[in-house]
């Protein structure tokens, strides 16, 4: 078992099927999309295992796993600027969450609303339909 607390579906704090469901990469972690449930923007990207998951879901508050600190992070805790779960819902392919919040404060570490905001805009090649 690696430092990021990979689980199985038989060792998982989650429901088995919800837990048969989700594919976890290599570390045992799944992409967690984070949105605010008003307004629709999209705040930030973290990175979850099935415990973080599960306290997510029973506490109402997000809870992620810090890769960096191989620990977990209540999204507020030290900043104040906390998320407040509204909606949890899982991709087709069970890699990705997305999560509605009520965010209080940035969502960026940076300060930003948003960290992509943040991050800021790649020049692309704007497409149109056919």
């Amino acid at each position: 078992m690696n430092t990021a607390q990979q689980s199985t579906p038989a060792d998982s704090p989650l429901d088995p099927a919800l837990a048969a469901q989700l594919k976890r990469d290599g570390n045992g972690l799944f992409a967690a999309i984070i949105q605010q449930y008003d307004t629709k923007d999209v705040l930030m990207l973290g990175w979850m295992n099935d415990e973080a998951l599960h306290r997510t879901l029973t506490e109402g508050r997000v809870t992620f796993w810090s890769r960096s600190r191989q620990e977990y992070w209540r999204k507020g805790d030290t900043s104040g600027h906390s998320q407040y779960v509204k909606d949890v819902s899982i991709d087709c392919d069970g890699d990705a969450l997305l999560i509605l919040v009520d965010q209080v404060g940035a969502a960026c570490h940076t300060g930003t609303t948003s960290c992509f905001e943040a991050g800021g805009r790649l020049e692309a090649q704007v497409g149109a339909r056919p």
